[in-house]
């Protein structure tokens, strides 16, 4: 998955939505180490500074580890992962149904095309 960087929000903050969304979409396996600050800010195309201050981001809310020898580490506690996964999946929800109401459709229109459009 490539890094998308855009300069309407702060480089750090987007950094830090994508790492988020590669660990709880499975990309960045839990208990996994995670690659340097040097390559990850290689990888993306930014400073080094941007990408520590983005993990530093990470540990704080617990989604990363650092053992000091061995660098860090993605958070083995599956249950936080899951708990993110069903936040980011409730928030991508709720948008997707505002457009919807956006678009004038209602409640039961809503439904109805939800309900066709799985099957």
């Amino acid at each position: 998955m490539s890094w998308e960087l855009k300069n309407d929000r702060p480089i750090y903050i987007q950094l830090i939505e994508q790492i988020h969304f590669r660990i709880i979409s499975g990309e960045y396996v839990s208990g996994s180490k995670l690659p340097s600050v040097r390559d990850l800010a290689a990888e993306a195309s930014v400073n080094p500074n941007t990408m520590q201050k983005a993990l530093s981001e990470l540990e704080h809310s617990g989604l990363l580890v650092t053992n000091r020898t061995s660098g860090r580490f993605i958070t083995e506690d599956q249950s936080m992962i899951q708990k993110m996964k069903l936040d980011l999946a409730k928030e991508q929800l709720e948008n997707f149904l505002k457009q919807l109401k956006k678009l004038g459709f209602s409640d039961e229109e809503v439904k109805t095309f939800i309900l066709e459009s799985v099957r």
